[in-house]
């Protein structure tokens, strides 16, 4: 008899002495810590050596990563101690006076606390009172705190100074999974090891490992599947093994653990992915309705089949990651060959759509049908143009092109009769893409006529007449951008105002069109509130687009060059050269242009001749002031 088997047979006749596997296989020393913890057993092993040796520690990382048994050891570690060694040392083979204890969590001098039940200043001020007493047998004395960061703001404030300036017989371990919510100030004060998820690979090793321990047959296919559901928590992992193996009556079988999990055959979402990326709405929900009648959870169906897609998009870049052990040999081949064939714009509109419908089929009371509804979604956008087709058929149509152009013919000729099929085709493909009673500006509009034969002069049938469609002119002229910052300023809009005069470079501009440069600080989503502003405003479409040419200055470069030169002007003036001489330290400060009286209006009628200066000086109507 196996010890497995005299094991099972103590427990069910006794009804105790059964260890679940998480705690059986529990680390216990940093041998086992090596299994996805490397950066920090290097650290440790490195500070223990060179006697740098921190006062604090923080420990943070997901659920079941190992963070309160990496306390335990940490604190075996510290107070290690045998008949040949007596120092803290990460070597823990040889089990020293105080590591039975320690790991049992049942040492004197080793005190864990549960922040979840402890929140309070109370227990904290506790601790601060014992911390001045030396350990019983130990040689440090340490305090191993869970979920600190439960602990409240007093009792965080409270701990502070005790945990900058602690007894050289104290040490400190936290551990927590939310460590955003621990103060800055305590984290100052600790040295902090973040314990990353356990890759699905290191798992599948680590179960293949503890299941010939036991003496139990586990398919590499099921313990792929657990380890991938544990995401990355060893405890998560090991807890679904025991499941597994209570349900597969000491077997672990892909099969079983695919209907304990309530997954889907990672096969049959690789046919579902082929599916939906071909467009063939019956042939997914028919797939889809079979894995659902098969037991598969409809959530997880279109969360495997996100990580597929995930998977796919990897590969693309990292083909590498093919390499997985976790991944079936239909997934690594099946998702090498779509990584091949299908765009990356493709994979991503998948992948965001997953993204909604997988929440709104969690929350909604028929997850089935949610879930077909998210699956015609998916199949009915892969007939869909990508977006750089779309705007590149867009710009067909657009005021940019000045008519249609024929497809050339496969000689490279233009003409012929062979060159107006092709090109009737794709104007009739296209025709439903522009909106009814919308023509774009000056824009041919296409029509197609048949030409009886019996006409004296016919056409050939399907060949295109052109006609240029006239730009509507706009309820207000906009011909520059002074006049966009007077329509600004008279529909009181004060921010596009300001943005129009301080940022943009007037390029070119006509009615429905302005190309113009940005300044550098210039908001990305000028040009867009300033197209659909200008539509609003003056009645037609607007094409606000940024140039490469450098463009003419903005409204408050121009005004102050203006105010510039004739600042300089003022200075050359003889009047003003004497005030300035007369005055030292005066300077002009500012030089405006005062409106005309109404005398000054019937001065203007007089012939320029008789009006000019003589002497070129400033006329009437300059301001100067000093």
């Amino acid at each position: 008899m196996s010890d497995t088997e005299r094991q099972s047979k103590d427990a069910a006749s006794t009804g105790t002495g059964y260890r679940v596997l998480a705690r059986k296989y529990r680390p216990k020393d940093f041998t086992d810590l090596m299994v996805g913890q490397e950066p920090m057993v290097r650290t440790l092993t490195n500070a223990f050596e060179t006697g740098r040796i921190a006062q604090a520690y923080m420990l943070t990382g997901v659920r079941g990563v190992g963070k309160t048994t990496t306390a335990r050891i940490l604190a075996r570690a510290l107070n290690y101690k045998t008949s040949d060694v007596d120092k803290p040392t990460i070597d823990l083979r040889t089990p020293g006076e105080h590591c039975q204890a320690i790991m049992e969590g049942r040492h004197v001098d080793v005190i864990e606390m549960d922040a979840a039940s402890h929140t309070g200043i109370d227990d904290i001020r506790e601790i601060i009172e014992q911390v001045r007493y030396r350990p019983v047998s130990a040689r440090y004395k340490v305090y191993i705190i869970d979920e600190v960061h439960m602990l409240s703001t007093q009792a965080f404030n409270g701990l502070l100074k005790t945990l900058e300036e602690p007894p050289e017989h104290v040490k400190f371990i936290f551990a927590t999974t939310e460590i955003r919510k621990v103060p800055i100030t305590v984290l100052s004060r600790c040295q902090r090891f973040d314990l990353r998820r356990i890759s699905a690979s290191d798992l599948v090793g680590l179960f293949s490992t503890i299941a010939a321990k036991e003496g139990i047959e586990a398919e590499p296919d099921a313990l792929a599947m657990i380890a991938r559901a544990a995401e990355g928590s060893a405890r998560d992992g090991l807890s679904l093994l025991d499941q597994a193996i209570a349900h597969g009556a000491g077997a672990v079988q892909a099969e079983a653990v695919r209907g304990m999990l309530g997954l889907a055959d990672r096969a049959r979402i690789v046919d579902l992915f082929q599916h939906v990326v071909k467009g063939d709405v019956a042939a997914a929900l028919g797939e889809f309705q079979s894995q659902y009648e098969a037991g598969a959870n409809p959530v997880v169906v279109l969360t495997d089949l996100a990580d597929f897609t995930h998977l796919v998009t990897r590969l693309k870049y990292v083909p590498d990651a093919a390499n997985d052990p976790s991944l079936s040999e239909v997934e690594r081949t099946k998702a090498a060959e779509f990584a091949k064939g299908v765009a990356v714009t493709t994979l991503s509109r998948i992948w965001q759509m997953l993204l909604k419908g997988i929440p709104e089929t969690e929350g909604s009371s028929r997850t089935a049908g949610a879930a077909e509804m998210v699956l015609i979604r998916l199949a009915h956008a892969a007939h869909l143009p990508a977006p750089e087709d779309a705007a590149r058929r867009l710009g067909e149509f657009s005021g940019d092109n000045a008519g249609p152009r024929p497809a050339s013919s496969p000689s490279g000729n233009g003409g012929g009769s062979g060159t107006r099929v092709p090109y009737q085709s794709s104007v009739a493909a296209r025709a439903p893409e522009i909106a009814p009673g919308k023509p774009q500006a000056s824009a041919p509009v296409a029509m197609l006529r048949a030409v009886p034969s019996s006409q004296p002069e016919t056409l050939p049938v399907g060949r295109i007449e052109t006609k240029p469609v006239e730009t509507p002119k706009p309820l207000v002229p906009v011909n520059s951008v002074s006049d966009i910052v007077e329509l600004a300023a008279e529909k009181r809009d004060v921010k596009l105002k300001a943005l129009v005069r301080n940022f943009v470079r007037p390029v070119r501009i006509e009615p429905g069109r302005l190309d113009v440069n940005l300044t550098e600080g210039a908001p990305g989503t000028l040009l867009n509130e300033l197209a659909v502003k200008l539509k609003e405003w003056t009645g037609i479409h607007w094409i606000v687009s940024t140039s490469r040419e450098e463009g003419g200055p903005t409204m408050v470069e121009a005004e102050a060059k203006a105010q510039q030169q004739r600042v300089s002007d003022a200075r050359q003036d003889p009047d003003v050269a004497a005030i300035l001489a007369q005055f030292p330290g005066a300077k002009i400060i500012d030089v405006r242009v005062r409106a005309p009286t109404p005398e000054e209006e019937a001065e203007e009628a007089i012939p320029p001749a008789a009006a000019e200066s003589e002497d070129g000086d400033i006329l009437p109507g300059d301001d100067i002031e000093f």
